[in-house]
């Protein structure tokens, strides 16, 4: 008998070329399997007929860890005795099944650490050890097929061993793309900040030596640089925060393994598991009260972001220290994507890094590591990039038109919808600069290539002045393709339909801002999505925003615009002048400015909680985005609802003034941790029972809750209780991010749904 088998999936890059070979040998059947351009894997056996068909049935059930079957063909007919022996053919550049993809990068395996470790092995402390189970996919491919022509690693001509390893179907490397060793693969060294090489025995283990004594270190890794110094040390954090204007966002650490994470966090079995996985992404943790680190890591928080190491370098680097942990947050200039390039990172860092130390192995496409934390016992995603993308995610739905989503103006990914699956980008980042939106082209160009797809319609945000939105209408104007503009939260509520494969929804979204189909800046939406379209059932109620943007910046303003003619407001203000950029001045403008009526109008949640973290002396001014937020949050983890608030909803609209007004009159006769707590519960509450009214009214079976405030724990839990309370589904993010980087996914299954 004779099988011609096509698989699409995730099939290239994860071993599944050797584990063919390896079945078909093992089943005696002659034949071969090569990758195509399709990024798919085209299979020819023939043999008995029980051995054959045990084959097909052995793709499917003994398949390598890391690949992932979307689709599997395979044709019967009768043996034409065409081979000898089963064997590995050259790949080829056709194919005709879009939807197939590489692998994301894949953290270091266990049997890799082990040879890292051996000092009879060969690999012994060789930075870029990698095998078919493990290292970088993504972040070194050009095009397809995947094969090692195609990648970064193509100059690096193998040794006799490793040809030796890449060619024995009995060893782990066998047609390993990225296999190497000290003698012939990349090499590792240590510079000054002038470029200058150091003649050091191991450039790593020195680095590691040297953030340990202070100094700050600029790290290559495997898709793109990292800034690095110690933990327990606030003088280098310190000047890292001054010279790249970060005075208070806070930085992620990678710590040298699980034992030192629990030190200094809590950490449960979910956090654990994440933080172990192939992924090995960022996991925020809650801080232990006797946390030893540095408070300039996450100044005014209540967790960190933790990472474990996930590449030989990064094991290497704790080889000969005692730090429990490293400052390694993203190598950028302010604004701009993360550098990759050795002389780009000399240039543009060398002005506050101390060392570098750098390989000489390209990098194809730049990712930032990924964050995750766990909310109400579920992951929620904040950063979607290492380790997830270009992985797609299942809708329930299946799209009749290939769809490209290219996300609003923060956090923004692009995804690209194509029959019963997104393929969301690595993070891009917020369009603030010309450097972010040109790494958006170069990122949808690849993902349209990898996944060899025609996009048919091209999906953006409602706001028409945002860079994404321009970018949408030039390719509409220069491909041809169908443009849609998309609400904000109405993609915040298809996310959650496309997600969990539902017809409707009562979304509660919740963020900051997004531009509203009546021309107000909404953000603390109650609507109904389903596949026609959506309908704005309630909100938070609407408060002006003095000095526009500014409010934005400057809590206090959003504060005084809330409580506007509530006594004792002016008398107050005008005793927190210290608080603003122009003090006694400025609190004069705000006053005047109180008196228009012209200022823009917004609902957002975010805002609100701004201006409650304002009043009680946690944020005054946000130097990142959700910062008040972020530290109210913290302030409430350890509070009490002290104000026990009715809820109070008038033609659909939650009163908020009265909320932030009782905050204002109470500050002084409770603490900020009660008043912070009682604000989450009151918002939570209030918008709960409005969606459980509205969704029994309608007969919606399922609630959701979408946008950045669902990564507050709190107000999510305090949500749940009520809608499960009340015997309706309710429904969270677990596969794509709550927040802005999951928007392009929300536009694109928006546009899936109106489209067919």
């Amino acid at each position: 008998m004779r099988a011609e088998v096509v698989v699409g999936g995730i099939v290239q890059g994860v071993g599944f070329r050797p584990f063919i070979y390896r079945t078909a040998t093992c089943l005696g059947l002659v034949g071969f399997v090569r990758n195509r351009g399709d990024a798919g894997v085209e299979i020819v056996v023939e043999g008995g007929e029980e051995r054959v068909k045990q084959f097909v049935a052995d793709l499917r059930d003994r398949k390598p860890p890391l690949a992932v079957i979307h689709a599997l063909s395979a044709q019967y007919s009768e043996d034409r005795r065409e081979f000898e022996e089963f064997r590995i053919y050259e790949s080829v550049v056709g194919g005709e099944n879009p939807g197939s993809v590489i692998p994301p990068d894949v953290s270091i395996c266990g049997d890799c650490l082990n040879e890292l470790q051996d000092p009879e092995n060969r690999r012994y402390d060789y930075f870029f050890i990698t095998c078919t189970d493990c290292g970088p996919r993504f972040t070194v491919i050009e095009k397809l097929p995947y094969d090692r022509v195609n990648t970064t690693m193509r100059s690096f001509k193998l040794c006799p061993d490793c040809s030796k390893d890449y060619a024995d179907p009995s060893d782990r490397r066998f047609h390993a793309q990225t296999i190497a060793c000290p003698r012939c693969g990349p090499k590792v060294f240590l510079t000054t900040r002038e470029g200058r090489s150091l003649d050091v025995g191991d450039p790593v283990v020195e680095a590691g030596k040297l953030l340990e004594e202070g100094y700050i270190v600029a790290v290559k890794g495997n898709g793109g640089f990292h800034i690095a110094t110690a933990t327990t040390l606030d003088e280098p954090i310190g000047r890292i925060r001054q010279t790249k204007d970060r005075l208070e966002k806070p930085f992620a650490i990678m710590a040298r393994n699980m034992e030192t994470v629990k030190s200094f966090a809590y950490v449960n079995t979910l956090e654990e598991a994440l933080l172990t996985s192939y992924i090995k992404p960022i996991v925020l943790l809650r801080k232990r009260e006797d946390y030893g680190l540095s408070h300039l890591v996450s100044p005014g928080l209540n967790n960190v972001g933790v990472m474990l190491p996930y590449t030989g370098l990064h094991t290497l680097l704790f080889k000969s220290i005692r730090e429990p942990a490293m400052v390694f947050t993203s190598g950028n200039a302010p604004g701009e994507p993360i550098i990759t390039e050795n002389r780009e990172a000399l240039e543009k860092m060398g002005a506050y890094i101390d060392f570098f130390l750098l390989h000489n192995r390209d990098i194809a496409h730049r990712c930032d590591d990924s964050v995750v934390r766990v909310v109400d016992g579920c992951q929620a995603i904040v950063r979607r990039s290492r380790g997830y993308a270009p992985a797609p995610v299942p809708l329930g739905h299946k799209a009749k038109r290939c769809i490209l989503g290219l996300g609003a103006e923060l956090n923004v990914t692009a995804s690209i919808i194509l029959e019963d699956k997104a393929y969301i980008s690595q993070h891009i980042g917020d369009m603030e600069r010309v450097e972010t939106l040109d790494f958006l082209r170069n990122a949808v160009d690849h993902l349209t290539r990898l996944i060899t797809c025609n996009v048919e319609v091209v999906a953006c945000d409602l706001h028409p002045r945002f860079y994404t939105s321009r970018l949408a209408a030039e390719l509409s104007d220069r491909f041809g393709y169908d443009l849609v503009r998309v609400q904000h939260h109405h993609a915040h509520g298809a996310a959650l339909m496309a997600e969990h494969g539902v017809d409707e929804v009562v979304t509660i979204a919740c963020d900051g801002l997004g531009y509203g189909s009546d021309g107000n800046l909404w953000g603390g939406e109650v609507l109904y999505c389903n596949r026609e379209g959506f309908r704005r059932l309630g909100h938070l109620q609407n408060h002006p925003m003095v000095g526009g943007d500014l409010a934005t910046v400057y809590p206090l303003r959003m504060a005084a615009g809330i409580l506007n003619e509530v006594q004792g407001l002016e008398e107050w203000l005008f005793k927190n002048t210290a608080h603003f950029p122009h003090e006694e001045r400025e609190v004069e403008v705000v006053l005047k400015g109180l008196r228009r009526v012209n200022w823009p109008q917004t609902s957002s949640c975010g805002r609100v909680l701004d201006a409650v973290s304002a009043l009680l002396g946690l944020c005054y001014r946000r130097t990142y985005e959700g910062e008040p937020a972020m530290k109210l949050e913290a302030a409430a983890s350890v509070g009490r609802d002290v104000l026990s608030l009715e809820t109070v909803i008038e033609g659909r609209v939650i009163d908020t003034r009265g909320l932030v007004q009782a905050v204002f009159e109470q500050r002084g006769k409770h603490s900020a941790a009660d008043l912070a707590y009682s604000t989450e519960v009151y918002v939570a509450k209030s918008l709960a029972q409005l969606a459980v009214e509205e969704a029994e009214r309608l007969g919606v079976k399922a609630i959701g809750f979408s946008g950045g405030v669902a990564y507050n724990e709190h107000i999510v839990a305090t949500a749940r209780n009520i809608v499960e309370g009340n015997r309706i589904r309710f429904l969270t993010h677990t596969q794509v991010p709550p927040g802005d980087g999951g928007i392009s996914f929300g536009q694109g299954a928006a546009v899936s749904f109106t489209h067919n």
